[in-house]
């Protein structure tokens, strides 16, 4: 054996590709394999010469008629320079030669597919299933899934994949793509049933776990998904994947502090993102904890900080202690970001409403309704503000435009008694506060609310007196 061989092989090369050249000038005693033409084609091909490879392909050919082999290469490199239905036409000649081999479909699928004949593809390749078993079977369900996915027809992938794991249950590939298209095609009760029966077979394979689980939360059987991530991740222990889907389920489930434990240990296996910190702050805040809910926040911010969204959260949490001050600060990052967010504007309204600085609330609660005129809290919010700041004539004109806006919502009918009553027009207000009970008596509520003085109006209390007479408030 040559010390060299790297060396060996350049040399045969160089003296294959001069018997190759003394071919072509039609030198006597110029022989070559059948084999040696396929490595001259690969070496035109491995330096981007396709027009050599070719060639090299059409000579071989000619010495090689009855080669399916290289009738293949041909077609090969016809596709990779576009001439589709010549690759086609030679593909049907080699499939005359010999029609197992594989390579010859999947081809034929490129061509097509190229030429946007999706269908077609599609048919040569279930054609060519029925007459393969084992592997090659399972390499023309990839080619033909990845064909389906082509013209989205994903009912269709779904199926490749099951019946691909009807034959290998271990087959990764098609355990990972699997889990998606169940989810994606809404076909959770068969991937149960599948995964179901791989498990009896493989119980210690934790895709197929993983995919049971998945199923169960794509019916929302959170409980249930949570037992099959579990075992998942006893499998595997560092099975991020699953342990973040199982944080999730238990956010589902609304158990907030198995659910932090859980994403916490996806913090420790990957790298840190901001989705996780926000589901943990998230967790916190629920938990009523706004201290670490912020935390978490301002670690997802810390990953993104051009994440409205984050600022916004961070703010709510401040609300949430009445630190209306540091919320602004918070506020004015998100609307720097996100200018005419109605929830951004609505928040900073009620912030500046919370420490008295009721024309600056105006201005944000108008954003919100100039922006979403169909937004019952930026109505509320405005009228209660203009309320407040006692622009009555203001608050009672917009009380009106937001009863035609919202599609005539009762409680701006309340609203409308209730501003009536303080600008002294009794008559008008007691009109609109019969007309409301009429309509909705339980949102009297939102009249007291606004002025709880008004109980002390006996006419008030005899209108409300009546109504609840006659139906529960």
């Amino acid at each position: 054996m040559s010390k060299y061989p790297y060396r060996q092989d350049r040399e045969e090369l160089k003296e294959l590709l001069q018997q190759y050249d003394n071919l072509k000038m039609g030198k006597p005693n110029s022989f070559i394999e059948e084999d040696s033409f396929e490595r001259i084609i690969d070496y035109f091909d491995e330096k981007e010469q396709l027009s050599l490879a070719l060639e090299a392909s059409e000579y071989g050919i000619q010495q090689y008629p009855y080669s399916a082999a290289l009738l293949l290469r041909k077609a090969d490199l016809l596709i990779a320079l576009r001439r589709y239905k010549e690759a086609l036409y030679i593909l049907e000649q080699a499939q005359l030669l010999d029609g197992n081999d594989t390579n010859l479909y999947i081809l034929k699928t490129d061509a097509y597919l190229a030429l946007d004949q999706q269908e077609k593809a599609a048919a040569v390749l279930e054609a060519a299933i029925q007459g393969f078993d084992g592997e090659e079977k399972i390499d023309l369900l990839f080619e033909l899934a990845d064909v389906y996915d082509d013209y989205e027809n994903f009912e269709k992938i779904f199926d490749c994949l099951k019946t691909i794991l009807e034959q290998e249950p271990n087959n990764e590939e098609a355990l990972y793509k699997i889990c998606f298209w169940t989810d994606f095609t809404g076909r959770n009760e068969e991937g149960i049933r599948l995964h179901q029966k791989i498990i009896e077979d493989f119980p210690f394979n934790e895709l197929a776990w993983f995919n049971l689980a998945a199923a169960y939360q794509g019916l929302k059987l959170y409980e249930k998904a949570i037992d099959a991530y579990q075992y998942a991740v006893a499998i595997d222990e560092k099975f991020d994947y699953a342990w973040r889907n199982m944080g999730d389920a238990f956010l589902r489930l609304r158990k907030y502090k198995e659910a932090i434990e859980v994403l916490e240990k996806v913090l420790e296996l990957a790298r840190p993102e901001e989705v996780i910190y926000e589901a943990i702050g998230h967790c916190y805040d629920k938990m009523g904890n706004f201290a670490q809910a912020r935390f978490n926040y301002k670690k997802a911010v810390h990953l993104n900080q051009g994440d409205s969204q984050l600022h916004y959260k961070i703010a709510c949490s401040y609300m949430n202690e009445a630190n209306w001050n540091s919320a602004i600060k918070s506020l004015e990052i998100a609307l720097r970001l996100h200018r005419l967010q109605p929830e951004y504007n609505l928040a900073m309204g009620q912030c500046f409403m919370e420490i008295g600085k009721l024309d600056d609330a105006i201005t944000y609660f108008g954003n919100v309704v100039r922006v979403r005129p169909k937004n019952i809290n930026g109505w509320l919010e405005l009228l209660k503000c203009l309320y407040k700041a006692d622009l009555l004539d203001d608050a009672l004109e917009y009380a009106g435009f937001a009863f035609e806006q919202t599609d005539g919502k009762a409680v701006f009918i309340f609203y409308k008694s209730a501003i009536l009553f303080a600008m002294g027009k009794s008559k008008e207000a007691t009109l609109q506060l019969e007309h409301g009970m009429a309509k909705n008596p339980k949102l009297v509520k939102k009249l007291i609310e606004l002025n709880p003085a008004i109980l002390q109006n006996q006419q008030v209390v005899d209108i409300i007196a009546r109504f609840k007479k006659k139906k529960s408030i």
